[in-house]
C-alpha cells in the first residue's frame, strides 16, 4: 500500500457538489492498494500513521502524534499512487489492485486507524470523481510505501 499523507487544518470531500467526508486537524491520507497488498500492510499503515510524530510540541518540535493531538483522519483512495511512468506518456496502473480487492482494503485501513484509537475517521466514495479539499499545515506531506517500510 502507498499513502501520501497531508497534515492539515482541516479537509474535506465531495461527490456532485456533496460533502461526504470532513474533518478538522489531522492528517489527510491519499491511499492506493498495490498488488499483493492485504491485510497486514493495512494494519502496519494504520499503526504507522497513527503513531508518526509529525505534530509540535510546546518547543516547536515534531514529538506528538495523532493520537497525542486527538486529531482525525480523512482517507481518499487513490489508485493513481501506483502509476507508472517510466514508457510513453500515458501512465500504466497495472501495478494497482483491481477495486473488488482495493475498495475492502481501504475499509480494513479505515477501521484500523479507528482502532488505534484515531477519534474521526471520515471516507471518500470509493470510485467517484471527488473533489479532495485539503488545508495542508505546514505544509508536511510524507510518501509512505508497505513494500519499501516494511521490509526495513
Amino acid at each position: 500500500m502507498r499513502a501520501v499523507l497531508q497534515r492539515v487544518s482541516r479537509g474535506a470531500v465531495r461527490v456532485n457538489g456533496e460533502t461526504v467526508g470532513e474533518i478538522g486537524a489531522g492528517f489527510v491520507i491519499l491511499v492506493g492498494v498495490g498488488q499483493g497488498d492485504g491485510e497486514p500492510q493495512a494494519e502496519w499503515l494504520a499503526r504507522k500513521i497513527a503513531g508518526l510524530r509529525v505534530f509540535e510540541d510546546a518547543e516547536g518540535k515534531f514529538n506528538r502524534s495523532l493520537l497525542d493531538v486527538g486529531g482525525s483522519c480523512l482517507v481518499v483512495s487513490q489508485f493513481t499512487l501506483f502509476a507508472d511512468a517510466r514508457k510513453g506518456r500515458r501512465p500504466s496502473f497495472v501495478q494497482a489492485a483491481p477495486p473488488e480487492v482495493a475498495e475492502p482494503l481501504i475499509e480494513r485501513f479505515a477501521a484500523h486507524l479507528r482502532a488505534e484509537g484515531v477519534p474521526h475517521v471520515a471516507m471518500g466514495v470509493f470510485g467517484a470523481r471527488m473533489a479532495v479539499e485539503i488545508h495542508n499545515d505546514g505544509p508536511v506531506t510524507i510518501w509512505l510505501d508497505t513494500d519499501e517500510l516494511m521490509r526495513s
